[in-house]
Order: structure tokens, then C-alpha cells, then sequence
């Protein structure tokens, strides 16, 4: 095996944990779901990670007494395929509402609708891309929950899935947007190029980030 085939193959297979390339969403990346990407920066989450952020200056997280979350949207709008079926982009949307409500209920009441005092996330699963060395330098799909290839010198094909994410978390009284979060990981590596993506897969990663997001307005709220 080539030596830049090996390096490929170890930047994918830790993907999401060390760094071979950027872990942050890279802006020819940004989904459009977001009205805004302009103020936001490169931070650390509570638990590390790499997200791309923006919080309103100023903002008093304590006006909040209650938050709603929306169920989460596809966007762009998906195109299921053999490897991720709808049965798995729609299992993944519910998890994530679920994990979201659970997480934030610890900081707040659950509302049931926008309204004064609400905090309102509105949150989406939105595409990501696959570098690859024996494809596209850019496998793009839309909802791209994919099992990215990477082909070696023997024809083996290892199977890495990622999954990203952008939210808004918005005023209910106001509509006004008060912050935003865009970011990517990894998800569970499947064993073939044959098995097909399940919601189990993400379900790690979507933990991960409904427990950063509720600790960051914890955060907030004690500054």
C-alpha cells in the first residue's frame, strides 16, 4: 500500500478524533438552513468539541423560563438512499427531538409552543461531506448520513459514517435570533460496505451534542 493511500485511510478511520483534517464545518459546507453565518467562530464545546458558534452579545440567558424545541428538520430536503433509507433519517430526527427535550429539561420547564420567555431551538441534521482517495475529492448528498468509502490497494473499503448539525436558538417573544451553532462528527464505523445506516449509528454523537448545547446555556446563565 502506497503511503498517501495509508495516510487517507488513517485520516477517515479517526475522523471526529484526532485531526487529520479540520473538525469544524468549513463554510463552502454551511447548509443555508441558518439566515446567518457570519459572525460565527470557532470555539470549544463543554465537552471539547469543535463547533462553530455565535451568541448574541449581551444576551441574558436568565429571561428564559421555559424552552420549546422544534422537531428537527432535514435540510436540505433528503435523498434516501440503499445505504441510509428514510426509515433511518426519519429515526434519527425523532432521537434527536427526544434527546434535546431531555437535556434542556434539566435547565428549564419544556414549553409547548413559542411564547414570552421561551427559548425556542430550532435544530436541523443537514449535509456533510466525505473526503474520499478513490472517489470524488468531495462526495456531497444531501442528509449525507453516509458510509464513506475509502478504497485501498487491495479493494477493501472501510466504512466511516458522519452526521452534522446547525441550530438556532431564538427569542419566542421577539423571534430574534440569539445564537447559533454549526458542527460535525463521527458516527459509529460500520463493519462492510454492505450494512446499511441505522439511527443507532448517530445516536452517540446526538447525545453528545444535546448535552453540549444544554451545558452551554448553563454556562450562559451563570455568567
Amino acid at each position: 500500500m502506497k503511503l498517501k493511500s495509508l495516510t487517507a485511510v488513517v485520516c477517515f478511520a479517526t475522523l471526529g478524533m484526532t485531526g487529520c483534517a479540520s473538525k469544524y464545518v468549513a463554510p463552502e459546507e454551511y447548509s443555508g438552513f441558518l439566515k446567518s453565518y457570519q459572525n460565527l467562530k470557532e470555539e470549544k464545546s463543554p465537552s471539547g468539541g469543535e463547533v462553530m458558534r455565535w451568541i448574541k452579545p449581551g444576551v441574558d440567558a436568565n429571561q428564559f423560563t421555559s424552552v420549546y424545541v422544534e422537531p428537527s428538520q432535514l435540510y436540505p430536503k433528503p435523498q434516501p438512499t440503499e445505504k441510509v433509507p428514510q426509515k433511518t433519517l426519519n429515526g434519527i430526527t425523532t432521537y434527536y427531538d427526544q434527546v434535546l427535550q431531555t437535556q434542556f429539561a434539566k435547565e428549564l420547564p419544556l414549553a409547548s409552543g413559542p411564547g414570552p420567555r421561551v427559548l425556542v431551538i430550532r435544530p436541523a441534521i443537514t449535509a456533510v461531506s466525505a473526503k474520499t482517495k478513490s472517489l470524488q475529492p468531495y462526495e456531497i448528498i444531501p442528509i449525507a448520513l453516509i458510509a464513506a468509502g475509502v478504497s485501498t490497494a487491495t479493494g477493501i473499503r472501510d466504512q466511516d459514517t458522519s452526521i452534522a448539525t446547525e441550530a438556532a436558538f431564538i427569542d419566542g417573544s421577539t423571534n430574534e435570533v440569539v445564537a447559533q451553532v454549526v458542527r460535525k462528527g463521527a458516527g459509529a464505523e460500520l463493519e462492510n460496505s454492505s450494512q446499511v445506516m441505522s439511527a443507532n449509528d448517530a445516536k452517540a454523537v446526538l447525545d453528545g451534542w444535546a448535552r453540549d448545547m444544554a451545558k452551554s446555556f448553563e454556562s450562559l446563565k451563570h455568567k
